[in-house]
């Protein structure tokens, strides 16, 4: 399909979500929102895709945030909607996992949208940062709570307080990334981990991500639970036993996700 904002593409098992508005920085509108959801359902069932990654059109930007002149015009009313963070939460909780391809500028909801993905991988010309206090506001879609969870409280609260840029190098020691790469190699580091995580078995992933997703915003105690669930679950399936036949015959597993 064509689409006003974004471009996408589907290849070995890579979906590729391309927000295309180079001349705007890539910057979010309501439009970038509503096709990338578009998008996303379209996927969710679609045996073609394994694999989401997003990432933005040209050298100088992944996303540079939210469209000024729409935030302009925001009302509490909009504040309350949430738009943007209900896009962020369903990109957080995709069944299949997900890789932000950060090749510039992630600022704001840009740099919002990378921690919603499960796997964040850096050109080392990148730039991070959460400017919003720079326009009386705070980094809403999730920004303030993702944050702290992935660098923990102190270096949160600073970056956020400040809206300071930094670079990619920072980003990969307080763990906001989790690979730096030149921009040419770029694509080829997001194929590699998505080369990886297609090998495995569909199931294992899909339930992988469920539970630390979900067992990092509870106890320890419940969190062993789903594990414990999880692992019980994919005992009974096809994959276990396909997996553990291919170890034992010294050959590739042929998962079928069942």
């Amino acid at each position: 399909m064509s689409y006003e904002t974004i471009l996408t593409g589907v290849r070995d098992g890579l979906g590729t979500i391309t927000i295309n508005r180079p001349a705007a920085r890539n910057a979010l509108n309501w439009t970038v929102l509503e096709e990338i959801a578009e998008v996303l359902a379209a996927w969710r069932e679609d045996p073609e895709v394994g694999v989401v990654v997003f990432t933005g059109a040209g050298e100088k930007a992944f996303v540079a945030g939210a469209d000024i002149n729409q935030l302009a015009g925001y009302t509490m009313a909009d504040g309350l909607s949430g738009a943007m963070a209900g896009l962020y939460d369903t990109v957080e909780a995709y069944e299949k996992p997900t890789i932000a391809a950060i090749n510039g500028f992630a600022l704001g909801g840009g740099n919002e949208l990378a921690m919603s993905c499960d796997i964040r991988i850096a050109a080392d010309t990148a730039r991070f940062g959460l400017p919003e206090t720079n326009l009386g506001v705070l980094p809403g879609a999730g920004g303030t709570q993702r944050l702290s969870r992935l660098v923990g409280k102190g270096r949160a609260v600073e970056l956020i307080l400040t809206g300071r840029i930094f670079d990619a190098g920072e980003a990969l020691r307080i763990g906001l990334v989790t690979e730096v790469t030149a921009p040419e190699g770029l694509r080829a580091a997001v194929e590699r981990t998505a080369g990886l995580i297609l090998a495995k078995g569909p199931l294992a992933v899909r339930l992988g991500k469920l539970v630390v997703t979900n067992g990092a915003e509870t106890d320890l105690r419940t969190g062993l639970l789903l594990e414990r669930l999880a692992q019980s679950l994919l005992y009974t399936s096809n994959d276990k036993r396909e997996g553990a036949a291919a170890f034992l015959e010294k050959r590739p597993a042929r998962f079928e996700g069942n």
